[in-house]
């Protein structure tokens, strides 16, 4: 934890950097809230997966909790494959495998919280 006595904090949307992640092709990254802003125990971000993109199987040592913002586009979660769409919330409880795949004409993104913990991702496929 960074911080006891957080400062409140507003970020507008023009002043979120979008960089690509070399991951998956066709993802991108934005944090929305994160260190530099203060945050005490978590870290806001948004993922985009273009039509096409597709983020293999891995592991994070955090959890995730995941919030659907726009598009269709599927999940992988342990042996589970969900169609998700905008609206829904996944938790992806740590050390449990994951994928994402995009295979629609239409973007896809979705709001990520995560503890402010060390991460770790391991590359399963």
């Amino acid at each position: 934890m960074t911080a006891t006595n957080p400062t409140p904090t507003i970020r507008r949307a023009s002043e979120i950097t979008y960089d690509t992640v070399e991951l998956a092709e066709g993802l991108q990254k934005g944090v929305l809230l994160g260190d530099e802003d203060g945050t005490p125990n978590f870290n806001m971000r948004r993922f985009i997966l273009e039509p096409g993109a597709r983020i293999p199987r891995h592991t994070n040592k955090v959890e995730h909790e995941q919030f659907v913002i726009e598009g269709t586009y599927q999940v992988g979660v342990g042996d589970e494959t969900h169609t998700v769409s905008e609206g829904d919330s996944l938790l992806i409880p740590a050390g449990v495998e994951h994928w994402y795949q995009n295979d629609n004409d239409d973007r896809g993104s979705f709001l990520c919280v995560v503890p402010k913990e060390d991460d770790e991702i391991t590359i399963r496929e």
